[in-house]
């Protein structure tokens, strides 16, 4: 007997949930007659919210990238980007790292192919502008940083200096209030170490007069973190203009060139970085399936199948699920939402096999965090307010709980950067051709609390 094929495309927090519950729900004595296929790009889970600790230096790129052939027991992995499904023939195409084509037949098909940079119409942003959407942006963003730090401690022209010591970030939802926070840590400590009076900067002392970094972050909304209570948002601004980073509420950019960036303002700020957290939208691959959509998103019902194809379903930053939690909407682009749909959606596939009984997606938000970098934070697990460094301790908590690797390597990283100095060497591995605004396709990463 020919084996059954259940294929999950994407590997992200839906599609990784997906395999992992699936993998674990099937009996042992039903694996010969099933088999899981995921298929992805990487051969790794991102764990995303950690992403601004490694652009930051203060984790190894390693530890926030978690084997899938390690971590997912009875299933197969297949390296390559889904290019096109065709659904009366259950055939989907895809395309290896190595540029080769391959076809996989499917009986069960869940589409978890996750989102992308939100782009808008600014001049210049796409030519200049990073975004920060995966590992390679992170990895490109910490280089770059160490680079103009260095670049302006050796520049004669106080001007270029300034320039290169500036940071601009727009978009102060989770990823773009993390990553300012974080960065002003790190290139304060960068700048230490390049300071033309060592003796007077060294030791975490303040740094001489216009050598210190700037950072500013930039959102058209009227606070950050405009999805948190107010009193967690006014926690992460006060932590941040503390630490020096200019926080600019109700303010966007109209047009970004080589030199700097002009803001709605009128006011032209000079730098050689703009780093762009706007948000998402869901992966291009939706809109070319030929399926329904809503807001960009492919249409499914309750128990994530997609209307008029039994066997395909979908979920995460990819799948407009309805929101029973409120009647007419449908749930929003985060982690919290892509993991337990993952779940839900496995325990579904299982279920069209025989095993359980399928269920609806439903959820309560159960609160967010916000990792601010040193001892701050700020979260509300369980609708409970909390700031400062017992914030920080369930932040990290929670972060090493919903790991599903690597626990130890990143606890002896948290350890290790509280005594000693971080690596501010370049690794040069990723050039900036090569991570442009468009490109980058993980899902979605906010914080979530289970």
């Amino acid at each position: 007997m020919s084996r059954s094929r259940i294929v999950i495309v994407g590997a992200g927090f839906a599609g990784y949930q997906a395999a992992r519950t699936l993998s674990r729900t099937l009996p042992r004595t039903v694996r010969d007659a099933v088999e899981i296929v995921l298929v992805n790009p990487n051969d790794y889970f991102l764990y995303m919210p950690l992403l601004p600790e490694v652009a930051s230096g203060m984790l190894e790129p390693r530890r926030v990238s978690v084997s899938l052939a390690g971590t997912l027991p009875h299933v197969r992995l297949v390296l390559g980007e889904v290019g096109s499904v065709d659904f009366d023939r259950r055939t989907l195409r895809y395309v290896d790292p190595e540029g080769r084509s391959g076809e996989l037949g499917y009986d069960r098909l869940l589409l978890t192919v996750g989102s992308v940079n939100k782009l808008l119409p600014i001049p210049g942003v796409a030519e200049h502008a990073h975004g920060f959407r995966g590992m390679p942006e992170a990895l490109y963003l910490r280089d770059h940083v160490n680079r103009q730090i260095a670049l302006a401690a050796a520049a004669d022209d106080p001007e270029e200096a300034a320039a290169r010591r500036t940071f601009v970030v727009v978009g102060a939802g989770y990823t773009g209030t993390e990553v300012a926070a974080h960065g002003q840590m790190f290139t304060d400590a960068l700048a230490r170490q390049h300071s033309r009076d060592g003796q007077r900067a060294g030791g975490g002392r303040r740094l001489p007069e216009g050598e210190r970094p700037r950072w500013m972050l930039l959102d058209i909304a009227p606070r950050v973190l405009p999805e948190l209570d107010e009193r967690l948002s006014e926690t992460a601004h006060r932590v941040l203009r503390k630490r020096g980073v200019d926080v600019r509420p109700g303010t966007s950019i109209k047009e970004a060139t080589s030199e700097g960036v002009l803001l709605d303002s009128g006011e032209f700020v000079p730098t050689r970085s703009l780093i762009w957290c706007v948000g998402v939208r869901p992966d291009p691959l939706v809109k070319d399936l030929g399926l329904e959509t809503q807001q960009g998103r492919l249409v499914v019902d309750e128990y994530l199948r997609v209307p008029g194809h039994p066997e395909v379903m979908a979920c995460g930053d990819a799948a407009a699920v309805p929101d029973l939690t409120r009647p007419g909407e449908i749930t929003p682009m985060t982690a919290q939402h892509a993991v337990r749909q993952g779940k839900t959606a496995g325990r579904n596939l299982a279920a069209s096999f025989g095993y359980g009984a399928s269920r609806p997606y439903k959820h309560h938000d159960l609160g967010f965090m916000v990792d601010l970098g040193g001892v701050q934070a700020a979260a509300n697990p369980l609708k409970v307010p909390l700031s400062g460094p017992l914030a920080n301790l369930v932040t990290r908590g929670y972060h090493l709980a919903s790991m599903p690797g690597n626990r130890i390597r990143v606890l002896a990283d948290w350890a290790l950067d509280a005594v000693l100095p971080r690596q501010a060497a370049q690794l040069g591995l990723v050039r900036s051709w090569s991570v442009p605004l468009e490109s980058s396709s993980p899902e979605v990463a906010r914080t979530p609390v289970s």
